[in-house]
């Protein structure tokens, strides 16, 4: 049986132009890209597409941009392929797109905790005391070796910050220490690869800042998990959405477990690894610790195509599945009930489901798409449902976003969800 993981990068992935095909291709991504904008009062649009990139560059600019992107990419993935992943992961800031696409972050939530983390990097960045390098082509181990020689106790250090692959690994530190090793790797015909105006982000530098994300985090709403997220910090899943603050608060100073993480994919079964992502950054890295996965990167237009395709040929009928209607009439049967009155249950289950399927029935018939009138019938019948069965307002709420979600009807629907009080993904 197939496994499917969707892998976030971060930064790194990033240029300008990013985004672009997807945006003037699907309407879904061009409203994501707009809705962000309209959360981070910046025209996220214009600054993937048209900025310049230093400006792009920028923290407070940067990270939501990606996030956006991904979050595109994965819109447009769930509407036109549709199978769901059994994992999600992301790299260093790509953990946020992974947790927003797994619906435990809001999107909105996430581009506001994301603005506010790339600004404690570009902060952090303006001290121009500390930096970041990836290494190439030399052991990790003799990297961890060379860090601990040239670091003096907490006063000058450099660290391991990404473990990408057995011969590639990010550093980060005081930039006089990070100097001396990246000289020492060049003497023994190692690549480097110095990330400009770089927050020394995953290691003990970035203590206060990681104190400032936590309160901010503090602030935020985390909800269940659709499908599990590993962790860059402990290489494994997240298990509960409480553990989110704790996790993305030791991400800041602890290093990036990534090669970690795809061997725990992999000991799970992981049969296809598909970036979400605007450049194939991620896939290698795959494909150099788990050369029999098969990786795509689904910002690449043919990896894109393909993957459609292949959708589609497997699953001719997969979009008149992938209906607000059928999905209600799915969720109300799988749904615990924890009302055992039966005449209420009559009436508020049963009476409901039969109009659910009455609905798809005109559907059928007529080979039209579900109207917005019918979707909206259909979510509300199955909140009658949910308040029969008495099922906890969080998990109603989850249930209902999961639906929208999944369909690809975020912005049809927008009426409906703020009425519900509801944060799609």
């Amino acid at each position: 049986m197939e496994k499917i993981a969707l892998l976030f990068p971060g930064q790194g992935s990033q240029f300008i132009g990013m985004g672009r095909s997807l945006y003037e291709e699907y309407p879904i991504a061009k409203l994501t890209f707009e809705e962000a904008g309209d959360i981070a009062q910046v025209n996220i649009a214009k600054l993937c597409f048209e900025g310049s990139l230093w400006e792009l560059n920028r923290g407070e600019n940067l990270l939501p941009a990606l996030l956006t992107t991904c979050v595109a990419a994965f819109r447009v993935y769930m509407k036109e392929v549709g199978i769901r992943p059994h994992f999600c992961a992301g790299h260093s800031l790509g953990e946020y797109s992974a947790l927003a696409c797994s619906g435990v972050i809001s999107f909105e939530d996430a581009i506001c905790i994301t603005q506010f983390r790339g600004k404690l990097m570009h902060d952090n960045a303006d001290k121009d005391l500390g930096s970041m390098t990836i290494l190439d082509g030399i052991d990790t181990r003799i990297v961890g070796e060379l860090c601990k020689q040239h670091s003096e106790d907490n006063r000058q250090v450099a660290a391991i910050s990404c473990y990408n692959s057995p011969t590639q690994v990010a550093i980060s530190g005081n930039k006089d220490v990070i100097e001396k090793v990246e000289m020492e790797v060049l003497d023994k015909e190692g690549h480097i690869t110095p990330l400009m105006s770089s927050a020394p982000i995953h290691s003990p530098l970035m203590l206060e800042e990681a104190e400032k994300l936590c309160y901010e985090l503090s602030k935020y709403r985390f909800n269940m998990f659709k499908w599990p997220v590993i962790s860059n910090v402990t290489g494994v899943p997240y298990g509960k959405p409480e553990n989110t603050v704790d996790l993305l608060t030791l991400q800041m100073v602890k290093p990036v477990q990534w090669t970690k993480t795809l061997h725990y994919l992999n000991l799970l079964g992981m049969t296809h690894a598909i970036e979400m992502g605007p450049k194939n950054v991620l896939n290698k890295l795959t494909e150099i610790n788990l050369p029999n996965v098969t990786s795509l990167c689904f910002g690449e237009k043919a990896d894109r195509q393909s993957l459609i395709n292949l959708s589609i040929a497997a699953n001719p009928d997969r979009r008149e599945e992938q209906t607000i209607i059928t999905k209600c009439l799915a969720i109300a049967v799988a749904t615990p009930n924890f009302n055992w009155n039966e005449i209420e249950y009559q009436e508020g289950v049963v009476k409901p489901y039969k109009r659910i399927q009455s609905l798809q029935e005109e559907i059928e018939k007529t080979g039209k798409h579900p109207t917005k009138v019918q979707m909206i019938e259909a979510l509300e019948l199955l909140q009658e449902i949910f308040q029969t069965k008495k099922l906890p307002y969080h998990e109603r709420s989850q249930w209902l976003q999961n639906i929208i979600d999944e369909t690809g009807k975020h912005y049809e629907l927008t009426d409906f969800l703020i009425n519900q009080n509801i944060s799609s993904l």
